[in-house]
Protein backbone atom coordinates (compact mmCIF):
# COMPACT_ATOMS: atom_id res chain seq x y z
CA UNK A 1 0.00 0.00 0.00
CA UNK A 2 0.92 3.64 -0.56
CA UNK A 3 0.91 6.08 2.24
CA UNK A 4 -0.21 9.35 1.36
CA UNK A 5 -0.17 10.58 4.93
CA UNK A 6 2.44 8.59 6.91
CA UNK A 7 6.39 8.91 6.12
CA UNK A 8 7.52 5.28 6.58
CA UNK A 9 11.51 5.47 7.52
CA UNK A 10 13.76 2.26 8.52
CA UNK A 11 16.32 2.81 10.69
CA UNK A 12 19.26 0.62 12.09
CA UNK A 13 18.34 -2.90 14.04
CA UNK A 14 14.84 -3.50 13.00
CA UNK A 15 13.72 0.11 14.35
CA UNK A 16 11.02 1.63 12.25
CA UNK A 17 9.96 5.87 12.67
CA UNK A 18 6.48 6.41 11.41
CA UNK A 19 6.24 10.12 11.10
CA UNK A 20 2.26 11.50 10.76
CA UNK A 21 2.28 13.81 8.02
CA UNK A 22 -0.99 16.14 7.19
CA UNK A 23 0.96 18.89 8.71
CA UNK A 24 -1.53 21.72 7.24
CA UNK A 25 -4.07 19.87 9.78
CA UNK A 26 -1.57 19.85 12.36
CA UNK A 27 -2.07 16.01 11.67
CA UNK A 28 -5.34 15.61 12.39
CA UNK A 29 -6.78 12.49 12.03
CA UNK A 30 -9.03 11.36 9.18
CA UNK A 31 -10.50 8.44 8.05
CA UNK A 32 -7.56 7.90 5.34
CA UNK A 33 -4.90 8.21 7.62
CA UNK A 34 -6.46 6.19 10.35
CA UNK A 35 -7.27 3.52 7.42
CA UNK A 36 -3.69 3.91 6.09
CA UNK A 37 -1.90 3.63 9.99
CA UNK A 38 -4.49 0.24 10.11
CA UNK A 39 -2.97 -1.53 7.71
CA UNK A 40 0.60 -0.22 8.51
CA UNK A 41 0.16 -2.08 11.63
CA UNK A 42 -1.82 -4.90 10.53
CA UNK A 43 1.16 -5.99 8.28
CA UNK A 44 4.12 -5.68 10.95
CA UNK A 45 6.81 -7.83 9.24
CA UNK A 46 8.91 -10.14 11.30
CA UNK A 47 12.19 -7.68 10.83
CA UNK A 48 10.63 -5.32 13.09
CA UNK A 49 12.08 -5.10 16.52
CA UNK A 50 10.54 -1.64 17.44
CA UNK A 51 8.61 1.29 16.27
CA UNK A 52 8.25 4.93 16.84
CA UNK A 53 5.21 7.41 16.13
CA UNK A 54 5.76 11.17 15.78
CA UNK A 55 4.30 14.13 13.84
CA UNK A 56 5.32 16.40 11.37
CA UNK A 57 6.11 19.43 12.16
CA UNK A 58 5.21 21.04 15.81
CA UNK A 59 1.99 19.01 16.12
CA UNK A 60 1.96 15.35 17.15
CA UNK A 61 -1.71 15.15 16.19
CA UNK A 62 -3.75 17.89 17.22
CA UNK A 63 -7.23 15.49 17.35
CA UNK A 64 -9.43 13.95 15.26
CA UNK A 65 -10.63 15.67 11.89
CA UNK A 66 -13.32 18.28 12.75
CA UNK A 67 -13.97 19.40 9.30
CA UNK A 68 -14.61 15.28 8.95
CA UNK A 69 -16.98 14.53 11.38
CA UNK A 70 -19.32 17.81 11.64
CA UNK A 71 -21.76 17.04 9.50
CA UNK A 72 -21.61 12.75 10.34
CA UNK A 73 -25.16 11.03 11.37
CA UNK A 74 -25.04 9.39 14.54
CA UNK A 75 -24.46 6.14 12.45
CA UNK A 76 -21.76 7.39 10.89
CA UNK A 77 -19.83 8.94 13.84
CA UNK A 78 -20.43 5.23 15.48
CA UNK A 79 -18.18 3.77 12.08
CA UNK A 80 -15.29 6.74 12.62
CA UNK A 81 -15.35 5.92 16.10
CA UNK A 82 -14.80 2.10 15.53
CA UNK A 83 -12.50 2.52 12.80
CA UNK A 84 -10.26 5.05 15.26
CA UNK A 85 -10.79 2.28 18.03
CA UNK A 86 -9.79 -0.49 15.53
CA UNK A 87 -6.67 1.01 14.56
CA UNK A 88 -5.57 1.96 17.76
CA UNK A 89 -6.28 -1.94 18.97
CA UNK A 90 -4.02 -2.70 16.12
CA UNK A 91 -1.33 -0.41 17.78
CA UNK A 92 -1.93 -1.36 21.52
CA UNK A 93 -1.60 -5.25 20.56
CA UNK A 94 1.51 -4.80 17.84
CA UNK A 95 3.79 -7.71 18.51
CA UNK A 96 6.55 -5.53 18.94
CA UNK A 97 6.77 -2.37 21.73
CA UNK A 98 5.45 1.08 20.10
CA UNK A 99 6.72 4.19 21.38
CA UNK A 100 5.22 7.67 20.63
CA UNK A 101 7.61 10.46 20.82
CA UNK A 102 5.43 13.42 21.18
CA UNK A 103 6.69 16.33 19.39
CA UNK A 104 3.80 19.13 20.13
CA UNK A 105 -0.30 19.00 20.67
CA UNK A 106 -1.77 15.68 21.67
CA UNK A 107 -4.97 16.57 22.01
CA UNK A 108 -8.23 14.51 21.59
CA UNK A 109 -7.61 11.71 19.39
CA UNK A 110 -3.62 12.62 19.47
CA UNK A 111 -3.68 12.28 23.41
CA UNK A 112 -5.84 8.70 22.73
CA UNK A 113 -3.43 7.36 19.72
CA UNK A 114 -0.11 8.20 22.19
CA UNK A 115 -1.89 6.15 25.26
CA UNK A 116 -2.61 3.26 22.91
CA UNK A 117 1.58 2.81 22.46
CA UNK A 118 3.51 1.37 24.71
CA UNK A 119 5.94 4.05 26.24
CA UNK A 120 5.36 7.82 25.55
CA UNK A 121 8.11 10.30 25.46
CA UNK A 122 7.22 13.93 25.16
CA UNK A 123 9.26 17.41 24.26
CA UNK A 124 8.65 19.92 26.57
CA UNK A 125 6.56 22.04 24.47
CA UNK A 126 3.98 19.06 24.18
CA UNK A 127 0.57 19.70 25.17
CA UNK A 128 -2.00 17.02 26.41
CA UNK A 129 -5.52 17.07 26.30
CA UNK A 130 -9.02 15.35 25.70
CA UNK A 131 -11.26 18.66 24.41
CA UNK A 132 -14.61 16.30 23.39
CA UNK A 133 -16.91 17.44 25.65
CA UNK A 134 -16.33 21.09 24.56
CA UNK A 135 -17.27 20.34 20.74
CA UNK A 136 -20.56 18.81 22.21
CA UNK A 137 -18.73 15.09 22.11
CA UNK A 138 -17.17 12.34 23.84
CA UNK A 139 -13.71 11.18 23.25
CA UNK A 140 -14.18 8.42 21.07
CA UNK A 141 -10.99 6.04 20.38
CA UNK A 142 -10.73 4.49 23.66
CA UNK A 143 -10.39 7.82 25.78
CA UNK A 144 -12.44 6.80 27.87
CA UNK A 145 -11.06 3.92 29.04
CA UNK A 146 -7.08 3.92 28.09
CA UNK A 147 -6.95 7.10 30.34
CA UNK A 148 -8.38 6.06 33.56
CA UNK A 149 -6.21 2.66 33.22
CA UNK A 150 -3.00 4.62 32.97
CA UNK A 151 -3.17 7.96 35.17
CA UNK A 152 -6.22 6.56 37.29
CA UNK A 153 -10.06 7.47 37.33
CA UNK A 154 -9.58 10.61 38.76
CA UNK A 155 -7.38 12.51 36.53
CA UNK A 156 -9.00 10.97 33.56
CA UNK A 157 -12.12 12.35 34.57
CA UNK A 158 -10.70 15.86 34.93
CA UNK A 159 -8.71 16.62 31.99
CA UNK A 160 -12.02 14.92 29.99
CA UNK A 161 -14.69 16.55 32.16
CA UNK A 162 -12.65 20.11 32.07
CA UNK A 163 -11.06 20.06 28.79
CA UNK A 164 -7.82 21.19 30.12
CA UNK A 165 -4.91 21.03 28.51
CA UNK A 166 -1.76 20.00 30.39
CA UNK A 167 1.65 20.77 29.86
CA UNK A 168 4.67 17.74 29.27
CA UNK A 169 5.71 18.48 32.90
CA UNK A 170 2.59 18.00 34.25
CA UNK A 171 1.60 15.17 32.12
CA UNK A 172 4.84 13.41 33.45
CA UNK A 173 3.74 14.21 37.16
CA UNK A 174 0.68 12.01 36.73
CA UNK A 175 2.12 9.08 34.52
CA UNK A 176 0.86 9.85 31.30
CA UNK A 177 4.42 10.35 30.05
CA UNK A 178 8.03 8.67 30.59
CA UNK A 179 10.30 11.05 30.09
CA UNK A 180 10.32 14.65 28.99
CA UNK A 181 13.21 16.33 27.24
CA UNK A 182 14.46 18.98 25.01
CA UNK A 183 12.63 19.28 21.51
CA UNK A 184 16.04 18.84 19.48
CA UNK A 185 16.25 15.85 21.71
CA UNK A 186 12.86 14.04 21.17
CA UNK A 187 13.91 11.68 18.63
CA UNK A 188 17.52 11.03 19.19
CA UNK A 189 16.19 9.38 22.40
CA UNK A 190 13.32 7.98 21.29
CA UNK A 191 15.63 5.89 18.96
CA UNK A 192 18.18 5.56 21.75
CA UNK A 193 15.30 3.73 23.65
CA UNK A 194 13.90 1.75 20.52
CA UNK A 195 17.66 0.34 19.88
CA UNK A 196 18.10 -1.02 23.74
CA UNK A 197 14.79 -2.63 23.14
CA UNK A 198 15.43 -3.90 19.68
CA UNK A 199 19.08 -5.29 21.43
CA UNK A 200 17.19 -7.92 23.40
CA UNK A 201 15.78 -11.62 22.75
CA UNK A 202 12.30 -10.03 20.38
CA UNK A 203 10.59 -13.11 21.56
CA UNK A 204 10.64 -12.70 25.04
CA UNK A 205 9.60 -8.86 24.89
CA UNK A 206 6.87 -9.68 22.51
CA UNK A 207 5.71 -12.10 25.07
CA UNK A 208 6.15 -9.47 28.07
CA UNK A 209 4.45 -7.35 26.23
CA UNK A 210 1.29 -9.72 26.11
CA UNK A 211 1.58 -10.91 29.35
CA UNK A 212 1.09 -6.75 30.39
CA UNK A 213 -1.80 -6.22 28.18
CA UNK A 214 -3.49 -9.14 28.68
CA UNK A 215 -2.98 -9.65 32.21
CA UNK A 216 -4.53 -6.04 33.01
CA UNK A 217 -7.48 -7.33 31.36
CA UNK A 218 -8.17 -9.68 34.26
CA UNK A 219 -7.60 -11.23 37.47
CA UNK A 220 -4.82 -11.36 39.08
CA UNK A 221 -4.78 -15.20 39.31
CA UNK A 222 -5.54 -15.48 35.52
CA UNK A 223 -3.22 -12.82 35.11
CA UNK A 224 -0.73 -14.99 36.77
CA UNK A 225 -1.41 -17.82 34.56
CA UNK A 226 -0.66 -15.88 31.49
CA UNK A 227 2.61 -14.93 32.98
CA UNK A 228 3.87 -18.90 33.38
CA UNK A 229 2.74 -19.48 29.83
CA UNK A 230 4.78 -16.83 28.24
CA UNK A 231 8.07 -17.93 30.31
CA UNK A 232 7.76 -21.40 30.14
CA UNK A 233 7.41 -20.58 25.86
CA UNK A 234 10.54 -18.84 26.26
CA UNK A 235 12.41 -21.87 26.81
CA UNK A 236 11.35 -23.21 23.46
CA UNK A 237 13.00 -20.55 21.78
CA UNK A 238 16.63 -20.34 20.68
CA UNK A 239 17.24 -17.02 22.07
CA UNK A 240 16.39 -18.18 25.39
CA UNK A 241 19.26 -20.84 24.88
CA UNK A 242 21.94 -17.82 23.33
CA UNK A 243 21.01 -15.61 26.03
CA UNK A 244 21.58 -17.64 29.37
CA UNK A 245 24.64 -19.49 27.32
CA UNK A 246 26.24 -15.60 26.86
CA UNK A 247 25.92 -14.92 30.50
CA UNK A 248 27.41 -17.73 31.18
CA UNK A 249 30.41 -17.69 29.14
CA UNK A 250 30.22 -13.60 29.49
CA UNK A 251 30.05 -12.59 25.84
CA UNK A 252 27.91 -10.87 23.88
CA UNK A 253 24.63 -11.93 22.70
CA UNK A 254 23.70 -12.14 19.87
CA UNK A 255 19.51 -12.56 19.53
CA UNK A 256 18.21 -13.65 16.30
CA UNK A 257 14.61 -13.70 17.16
CA UNK A 258 14.15 -17.56 16.97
Amino acid sequence: MDYKFLKIEEKANGVILITLSREKSLNALNSAMLKELHHFFSNVCDEVRCIIITGAGKSFVAGADIAEMANFTASEAYDFAKLGMDTFMEIEKCRVPVIAAVNGFALGGGCEISIACDIRLASNKAKFGQPEVGLGITPGFGGTQRLSRLVGPGYAKELIYTTEMIGADKAYQIGLVNHVYEPEELLDKAVEMANKIASHAPKAVEYAKQSIINGSQTDIDTAMQIEKTHFGLCFATNDQKEGMSAFLNKRKTEFKGE
